[in-house]
């Protein structure tokens, strides 16, 4: 999302002399009184706040006169404000309003504000996708450029050179061929020129020129068949070849990605990229490459040749092609227009059939069958009416234009004919001449069809080209090294926030020494699993540092580091395949033994040999044929085998009966034995045997503590454990035995 979009030099000039260096620029269209406004913009320097409404300077305000800047919803709209220094809320100052559309960019803004005014050099950045092209206003493809606006670096042609460029040796071959198919189309009509005017039109026409010609005829067929089989297999092989290796590097691509662009995904879409999108790519080297060289080469040698048979006659038939060609030019953007709302809602509908059969159980457990049958059905009723009014459009575009080329064909064989009449040509000249102008409208016909087959290919290629262009957020630096990990844990002045603008952890500080049990106490949505997120280096600190063993995590190279790491979850995550496999996923190269005796600490070996084909039994898709306890018990022996360092256990004893409770909490005693461990549970009698709770509340910690220490200072955490034993029925006076 752009912080600092362009200021027209009219803009620019209702600056101060010396401020034109800004930090930010962004629009806003609405005024005080609710009217709409145009060409509207907040300018941002070091220093100042500059309000340009409509061609105006009409506010300028001294950053440092604040103390913070925030940025709020109201009713359908958004309010920039800074509230002065010494002042409360109600001295406010109201800089700017805008439309929702310009929600999230306006609270980088006020982040970026807030830095200013307290000195900070930092300069906010938004990794968010623009729903909307800043600049011609159209509504982007999901991806992070506009095709329309992209300069030729990030063009069709670009991105297909690219794609292609390993394939240099089969391509050379394919033009060959390409060639050869041209040039045996070509010859064809000058042979059955001499066949008419030789053979048939002459009294005593020479039998043996007449089988030297049907020859000759017969070996270019022949040839054109041999020539395109050849040249069809070779587009189609490369294309599923081009197809699978797109596939590879789009799925390796997502794999290194960080996870906020996978999540800010829907699953449909990145999907269809690595299925549907690639599998495009195919089709067009299978049905149009292969023969767009072919019919280029064949149509401008069929137009230099029928100039040279008679230019005249070459004019009248390409009178209607000019506004063919002008038509379709025209209808482009249409086009394209519409193929991109139809890829649009097949994501849709993509995403919400998958959305459905994963929660079918909760679809069934509700009786929501009919809902749900009606939601899909007008998802995809609607993807079935643009489809319906795509093809009828071009059910109705592509025959006018091939009628209306058509057309000169008809001029052609009357003036043509006058002119064998006359004398002035041959039966054989005017059949060539015809024969090379229906080739010319045959191959121009096709070429019509290609806006359609281009606007497949080309927003295929934008989707796959904006994954590939991603840049990871979470990489190795280039000083990061392997580090056996001991299991020190220090927060020094962290902020994060999924949105930066939005910290869900602020100013934490906390030291963790190797070997001790940590158990993060909170309200939901305090920040507990964002903390572990940022243990687990699935995302990187906003501000301040994360240290491992006194290292900068940024600094520990992420394959060594997450290989020291072991996670047992509430909602365990099982891979279709079998339970051996699924222990094995931590340490592939693990023995039979390894994992059986991880199994047996983790208590899973005995329901493991109950089971149809023992340690071979297939799971099925995240391992729904098995309870709840042994799922997770299965995740257990899968971390136990990794004899990971720090250990993550976020509600691992969750929503379970008290025999699987008591299984899976012996073999967590096994697992955490010697290892850092952060622990969060949904009871929190379970975290009584940490060696210190961190209670979360307000983005920060607020308490920290072993469980005896927290109840006698009577806290929030005193608090949350009276609340949660008075919801089981346990009196008030047994808290403090508790």
């Amino acid at each position: 999302m752009e912080l600092k979009i362009g200021l027209s030099e009219k803009n620019l000039r209702l600056l101060p002399v010396g401020e034109k260096e800004l930090i930010y620029a962004v629009p806003f269209d609405i005024g005080k009184d609710g009217k709409f406004l145009r060409n509207s913009f907040v300018a941002i320097t070091s220093k100042s706040i500059y309000v340009l409404c409509e061609g105006k300077l009409t506010k300028t305000l001294d950053i440092k006169d604040f103390d913070t800047f925030k940025s709020e919803v109201g009713v359908s709209c958004g309010v920039l404000y800074g509230i002065p220094k010494g002042a409360d809320e109600s001295k406010a100052v109201l800089i700017a309003k805008y439309s929702s559309g310009h929600l999230a960019r306006y609270a980088y803004i006020a982040k970026g504000c807030r830095f200013l005014a307290e000195g900070r050099k930092d300069i906010v950045k938004s990794e968010e996708y623009e729903k909307y092209c800043p600049r011609c206003k159209r509504a982007l493809p999901g991806t992070r450029t506009c095709p329309r606006c992209a300069g030729k670096k990030e063009g069709l042609i670009h991105e297909m050179l690219l794609m292609m460029a390993p394939y240099k040796l089969q391509l050379v071959g394919i033009f060959i061929l390409m060639l050869l198919a041209s040039l045996t189309t070509l010859l064809n009509p000058e042979i059955q020129k001499h066949l008419v005017d030789d053979v048939l039109m002459r009294e005593q026409g020479s039998v043996k020129l007449a089988m030297f010609c049907l020859a000759g005829m017969f070996a270019m067929s022949i040839g054109i068949a041999i020539v395109n089989l050849l040249k069809n297999y070779y587009c189609s092989r490369l294309g599923a070849v081009i197809s699978m290796d797109l596939r590879k590097k789009l799925y390796s691509k997502i794999q290194m990605l960080s996870l906020s662009y996978v999540n800010d995904r829907k699953p449909g879409d990145l999907m269809n990229r690595i299925t549907r999108d690639t599998q495009r790519v195919s089709d067009f080297m299978g049905d149009s490459f292969c023969n767009l060289f072919t019919v280029a080469v064949i149509l401008i040698c069929d137009v230099i040749y029928m100039l040279i048979l008679d230019a005249k006659l070459t004019v009248i038939s390409m009178v209607f092609i000019p506004l063919s060609v002008f038509i379709s030019i025209g209808f482009r953007h249409n086009i394209h227009r519409r193929f991109h709302m139809q890829w649009v809602k097949d994501d849709k509908i993509n995403s919400n059939l998958r959305d459905v059969l994963s929660g079918m159980s909760v679809v069934k457990a509700y009786g929501k069958e009919e809902e749900e049958s009606e939601h899909f059905n007008k998802t995809a009723d609607d993807y079935a009416v643009t489809q319906r009014k795509n093809e009828t459009f071009w059910a109705v575009f592509f025959p006018l234009m091939q009628f209306m080329m058509g057309v000169g064909v008809y001029l052609i064989t009357y003036f043509g004919g006058v002119s064998v009449i006359r004398e002035e040509k041959t039966v054989g000249q005017l059949m060539q001449f015809v024969n090379y102008t229906s080739m010319m409208y045959m191959y121009v016909g096709w070429l019509s069809n290609m806006p359609r087959m281009l606007m497949n290919l080309v927003t295929s290629v934008e989707r796959i080209s904006d994954v590939m262009q991603q840049e990871p957020k979470i990489t190795d630096s280039k000083d990061s090294k392997a580090h056996r990990v001991k299991g020190g844990i220090e927060f020094k002045d962290v902020t994060f926030g999924y949105k930066t603008y939005e910290p869900i952890l602020e100013h934490i500080d906390l030291k963790v020494k190797p070997g001790e049990m940590i158990g993060l106490v909170g309200s939901s949505g305090a920040g507990k699993s964002t903390m572990i997120n940022l243990i687990m280096h699935l995302y990187d600190v906003d501000d301040g540092k994360l240290l491992i063993d006194g290292i900068d995590i940024k600094d520990i190279k992420l394959a060594d580091y997450h290989a020291q790491i072991g996670v047992v979850l509430q909602e365990t995550f099982l891979f279709s395949g079998t339970i051996l496999n699924n222990i094995r996923f931590a340490r592939p190269e693990a023995t039979t033994m390894e994992v059986i005796r991880a199994a047996k600490m983790a208590n899973a070996h005995d329901f493991i040999c109950k089971t149809p084909d023992g340690y071979n039994t297939y799971v099925g898709e995240k391992g729904y044929n098995l309870s709840g306890g042994e799922r997770q018990r299965i995740a257990i022996a899968r971390a136990i085998l990794n004899d990971p360092r720090i250990l993550i256990l976020d509600e691992a004893t969750a929503s379970l009966d008290t025999e699987s409770e008591y299984l899976i909490q012996t073999a967590l005693d096994r697992l955490t034995e010697g290892k850092t461990t952060f622990a969060i549970a949904h009871r929190l009698s379970t975290l009584k045997n940490a060696d210190r709770l961190v209670v979360i509340d307000g983005h920060r910690i607020a308490e920290v503590g072993s469980h005896n220490e927290l109840m006698e200072k009577k806290g929030i955490y005193y608090g949350l454990v009276t609340a949660q034993l008075e919801m089981q029925g346990t009196p008030a006076s047994e808290n403090a035995a508790v």
